[in-house]
């Protein structure tokens, strides 16, 4: 019988709705109540998902049955929101980013570790199906030595499409002017950044360049900022192995990875499925030639391969995370998605968002522990 870990969610906005639907996943999770600035919004997400509202931070800050708090807030109020929890002495799950900036989110990591608490951020995807078989054909060494990754993380022209009238369940439409000011790298290179190094180490270096490339977003309200909509970059790992990422709202939608060794091709079409299949193509010689098979093998998918029941172009447990969190709590263990790990990763992002167009080479300073494979996937 697993111990009940009692969670609290500040922040009731698009992204919320598919926390809720996948915490059903996970009984020993209990949420106590949820609290938006927006009151009229924070009571109708409330009610479709019967839950309690609090009335104020104040108050769901001071309520000692809270353990663990679901920061879903902007980007832009992670930290002030974070430094919040963690100063109420709750652990913290945070969507992403830690913080926007690099200085703030090693502030939270340090403050965590000085009161001995749990600090974590989203994308979780480290912790599915597909990402956990991948990390496994690594570690069984299926494609040989592997010295370069290409990743994708590009969704099309989203200017051009509808996005004004996209709702979730629960009615909130997607916050398009937050998007387009955080910008696509904040939002989404974690993806696949997450993995990254998990797989092959921590990283040494960044080389990036992003850029404005679609200074007219067809929003109805002008923007702040208009974050780059482009970028790519290259990140030299410590174990030798080259990463070359690409995130855009503009390129053709593309979410794929290829791993390179010497001895074959390992693939996923996308991140964001947790049970996109995993392929092999394998490398032989014919005379004084290197061919790589056309035929793509399916390697074991890893896991439960759970079916999520709610709409969206992706399949993700977001609630992952929040049990892992709440799993390292209860056993008294580190979490897999460490502060220190979360850090890691929140430098990388960072990094390639600021690249801008000087295609400079930033040296990375965090440091982590390695962590270990989920259980089922050993």
């Amino acid at each position: 019988m697993f111990r009940i870990i009692n969670i609290a969610i500040i922040g009731c906005g698009f992204v919320a709705d598919y926390y809720l639907t996948t915490l059903k996943n996970y009984p020993e999770l209990k949420i106590t109540g949820v609290y938006d600035l927006n009151s009229a919004r924070c009571q109708d997400f409330a009610q479709h998902h019967g839950v309690n509202v609090y009335q104020s931070l104040d108050e769901l800050l001071s309520d000692r049955q809270v353990q663990l708090v679901v920061n879903l807030t902007n980007p832009k109020s992670h930290f002030e929101i974070n430094l919040a929890c963690l100063l109420a002495d709750k652990h913290v799950y945070s969507e992403k980013p830690l913080a926007m900036k690099l200085e703030e989110a090693e502030k939270l990591v340090e403050l965590a570790e000085h009161k001995g608490l749990h600090l974590s951020s989203a994308p979780c995807s480290l912790l599915g199906e597909t990402a956990q078989t991948i990390w496994k054909a690594l570690r069984e060494d299926v494609v040989g030595k592997v010295y370069v990754v290409y990743s994708e993380m590009d969704d099309g022209l989203v200017h051009k499409m509808p996005y004004k009238a996209w709702v979730n369940q629960s009615g909130i439409p997607w916050p398009y002017k937050d998007e387009f000011e955080v910008g696509c790298t904040m939002e989404h290179a974690g993806y696949y950044l997450s993995w990254f190094p998990a797989f092959f180490g921590r990283a040494e270096s960044v080389t990036g360049f992003s850029s404005t490339l679609v200074e007219d977003k067809n929003t109805d309200i002008p923007l702040d900022h208009n974050a780059p909509d482009f970028s790519v970059a290259c990140i030299k790992f410590a174990s030798g192995v080259v990463v070359r990422l690409t995130c855009s709202i503009v390129a053709a939608h593309d979410h794929s990875l290829r791993i390179f060794g010497d001895r074959g091709i390992l693939s996923t079409p996308d991140s964001w499925f947790y049970n996109a299949p995993v392929h092999i193509r394998r490398r032989f010689s014919i005379r004084r030639k290197m061919i790589v098979s056309p035929i793509k093998q399916k390697y074991p998918l890893m896991g439960t391969k759970t079916k999520y029941s709610y709409r969206g172009a992706f399949q993700m447990d977001f609630a992952r995370g929040i049990a892992e969190i709440a799993d390292a709590i209860r056993e008294d263990r580190p979490c897999r998605l460490s502060a220190r790990y979360s850090l890691h990763v929140n430098e990388l992002v960072l990094a390639i968002h600021h690249a801008t167009e000087s295609n400079s080479t930033y040296q990375v300073k965090s440091t982590f522990e390695p962590i270990q494979p989920m259980t089922w996937a050993i």
